[in-house]
């Protein structure tokens, strides 16, 4: 689990938790938990909220201070993320097994994200952004040139 900047974005747009769950679909409960980082934040869910108030994936997600308001919007494509981990990969030279290990992820679980088979979760996202200093943007396709994240 990691802490998020998720309440305030919240604020900063005048919602209540309640407004921002309706605007999401889910109960105020949820946005609560997501805030408080007792439960993770979906990475649909994460996409639309960036997408919807156009926030930076690595600004919500705490990965940096920074947030660039000119971000495309995108739609989850797990082809493109799963070559975008394989590139990442390689250009470190790794083989699955060490890339997942450094993030502290079972080796099936990273390949069957680098191959496409499943969406990659939030937390594990975080944990290779963190691991490899790269931006949760990028990764997912939101950015078209990798870039390192600035952490705070």
């Amino acid at each position: 689990m990691f802490d998020n900047n998720l309440k305030f974005c919240r604020e900063n747009l005048n919602m209540t938790q309640e407004e921002l769950g309706n605007k999401l679909n889910v109960s105020r409960k949820t946005i609560c938990n997501w805030e408080m980082a007792n439960d993770p934040i979906p990475i649909l869910k994460l996409v639309e909220f960036c997408n919807l108030y156009n926030y930076s994936l690595d600004y919500v997600t705490g990965l940096t201070n920074e947030n660039n308001k000119h971000y495309n919007k995108i739609n989850i494509n797990k082809k493109e993320i799963a070559n975008r981990l394989k590139v990442l990969r390689k250009s470190l030279k790794l083989n699955q097994t060490r890339f997942a290990k450094k993030c502290g992820l079972p080796q099936q679980t990273y390949s069957n994200y680098e191959t496409g088979l499943n969406l990659i979760t939030t937390t594990n996202l975080y944990a290779i952004c963190k691991t490899y200093n790269i931006s949760m943007d990028y990764l997912l396709g939101r950015t078209i040139k990798e870039k390192q994240v600035n952490y705070s």
